[in-house]
């Protein structure tokens, strides 16, 4: 049967379009736009998940939400492809970043977010946000300049997972040509086939 992507605009789940593409498994998007004053997703989708939140797919009767949970359910669903490597100290840098995406860049990310768009006593509180972020986009830095993808040799779902924080950091965190592997690991993923398709279907995503 044909996976659903309830697929909300300018957001998270972009990553999982293009996911799709690069495993080559049919599916079908259903679109959602964002709220023009409040930037929040509709309230229609608390009828497929009652978090009312996206990503969130449908396979086979079955409803599954959180980004992570989605790639590793979608891994598994095309027999491994972008899977972690053969090697074990891959599977654990390919673990790493599935997680690390979410649990570690995001919140302080999401922070910098919030607090540049507060008058004044937002000013004070990125001040205190941009050096720890910082610390984040040296790390992968570093990491990207040891090998060519996250987890190892070969592209996974370990990068499609870092491509959100990372274009957003791009876009509105001080993300820029002081750090040249991060920026080529960008111009790289974008370049692929499989992740122009995905972003010609989905429709408006601002940080690509």
């Amino acid at each position: 049967m044909t996976i659903i992507v309830h697929h909300l605009e300018n957001s998270r789940s972009q990553r999982i379009l293009w996911m799709l593409e690069e495993i080559g498994l049919p599916y079908e998007i259903r679109h959602y736009a964002r709220d023009k004053k409040t930037m929040l997703a509709p309230p229609e989708l608390k009828l497929i998940h009652p978090l009312g939140k996206s990503p969130v797919i449908e396979d086979d009767g079955v409803v599954i939400a959180e980004t992570g949970s989605i790639v590793e359910y979608l891994v598994e669903k095309a027999d491994g492809r972008l899977g972690p490597g053969a090697h074990r100290e891959s599977v654990l840098r390919y673990r790493q970043f599935i997680h690390y995406a979410e649990g570690s860049m995001m919140p302080p990310l999401f922070a910098m977010l919030v607090a540049g768009r507060i008058p004044l006593f937002g000013k004070a509180v990125l001040k205190r946000l941009v050096p720890m972020f910082d610390v984040h986009l040296d790390y992968l830095e570093a990491e990207l300049a040891s090998r060519p993808w996250f987890a190892g040799d070969e592209i996974s779902a370990a990068d499609i997972m870092m491509s959100f924080p990372l274009e957003a950091a791009r876009s509105r965190a001080g993300l820029g040509p002081s750090r040249p592997a991060t920026t080529a690991w960008l111009a790289k993923i974008h370049a692929r086939p499989g992740y122009q398709t995905a972003l010609a279907k989905g429709g408006p995503y601002a940080f690509a």
